[in-house]
């Protein structure tokens, strides 16, 4: 007898056994839920969050066998992480902590929803957005910065992060693309977006631009996409993909010369991760590869604005990968847009230590996004004019 029913578009997260209850979290739809199953008459219950884009994981407060409560973390992009403590008995909730934001921060002034973009294959794709009620417009003037991952099985969480407030604040909206290559929906959605299925990865993230797009949240000459490490690789593969598609794209230690560096076995990570992208020895997957290996495809288009980053000290992508992707877009580059290339002469692969030192980061990235999208500080306004 199956006590807890597998489900292949989800992903076990956690199980917990106490006297009268069992405890499962899971990934479903892009979310963890959590199910109490109630064992004297093997009723099951969802906690509602109440929230269409959210991240939650409990714990148990104690190692009691017989204990009947449980405890649980609660965020999203707009509202800063919770503690709460949950009776298994009577189903109350209660808030022990929350963090402090800063400021005169009110969540209560932006909404964060989920939505679902369609693949080339018919696929449905969630994004997470968040935004300042005020300052949505919905007839497509409105600056958006798309964020995904996308690879490892690696799941993009909505979390809340202080800084993305300054962009609602300034009429942005902030969407996170689930696509194919994270575990957002069971395994399934891991196993479809690496190896020969890799391309996936990359037009679901296409998609969610263009569905985003037609639904008038944003224009292509208002897009902001980033993405850093394999997600750096991500922003190399669909900028030549679809470069009217994006006005500015910040790659963060960017994976960009991905058939170089998978044929030199004497790498750290290259034949580990023969599994994830496949082996260029096989004729097969090097001519997949060569289908969409940032580095090999760069053409002589019209390129949006691009900040990419390096680390000097980088193992994992040495800095001359990005380097070597700057270069060859600037060569090819029909347009005049800037392709700016920043080495941290300290740093590895993820970034300089110190809190003071990853906000100046944050503040470079956003304010090359904001310049090229003409923000204007006092006015509140973009290139286009309209005030926000």
């Amino acid at each position: 007898k199956d006590f807890i029913p597998h489900k292949p578009n989800a992903l076990l997260q956690r199980v917990e056994i106490l006297k009268d209850y069992v405890v499962v979290q899971r990934k479903e739809s892009g979310l963890n839920t959590i199910t109490v199953i109630d064992r004297k008459n093997n009723t099951s219950q969802h906690i509602d969050f109440g929230n269409a884009a959210y991240v939650a994981n409990f714990s148990l407060p104690t190692d009691d066998y017989n204990s009947d409560s449980i405890r649980y973390s609660y965020m999203t992009i707009t509202s800063p992480n919770a503690q709460y403590g949950y009776n298994l008995n009577s189903r109350q909730k209660k808030m022990l902590k929350q963090d402090k934001v800063g400021g005169h921060y009110d969540p209560s002034l932006y909404e964060t929803l989920r939505i679902w973009a369609t693949a080339t294959d018919g696929t449905k794709v969630p994004v997470s957005l968040a935004y300042k009620k005020t300052l949505v417009k919905r007839d497509g003037s409105n600056p958006l910065y798309l964020y995904a991952y996308g690879s490892y099985g690696a799941s993009t969480e909505p979390f809340f992060n202080s800084s993305i407030i300054s962009l609602l604040d300034r009429g942005f909206i902030y969407a996170i693309a689930h696509i194919r290559g994270g575990q957002e929906l069971g395994r399934e959605w891991y196993e479809n977006g690496k190896l020969l299925k890799k391309k996936n990865t990359f037009s679901d993230y296409v998609n969610a631009a263009q569905y985003l797009v037609n639904e008038k949240y944003t224009s292509p000459d208002r897009i902001v996409a980033n993405g850093g490490s394999a997600g750096g690789m991500l922003m190399g593969a669909v900028t030549n993909m679809r470069p009217d598609l994006f006005r500015v794209v910040i790659a963060e230690v960017p994976w960009m010369d991905v058939i170089t560096d998978m044929f030199n076995a004497s790498l750290p990570l290259t034949t580990l991760e023969y599994d994830e992208w496949g082996d260029p020895n096989k004729k097969e997957y090097y001519d997949y590869m060569l289908t969409w290996s940032p580095l090999d495809n760069v053409k002589k288009v019209k390129y949006p604005s691009i900040f990419a980053t390096g680390g000097l000290n980088d193992t994992q992508v040495p800095y001359f990968s990005p380097a070597k992707w700057v270069a060859k877009v600037r060569e090819n580059n029909l347009g005049s847009n800037p392709v700016l290339f920043k080495v941290n002469m300290g740093a590895g692969h993820a970034g300089e230590s110190g809190r003071f030192e990853r906000q100046k980061l944050t503040a470079m990235k956003y304010v090359f996004a904001l310049d090229q999208l003409g923000w204007n500080e006092s006015t509140k306004t973009y290139s286009a004019g309209k005030a926000f």
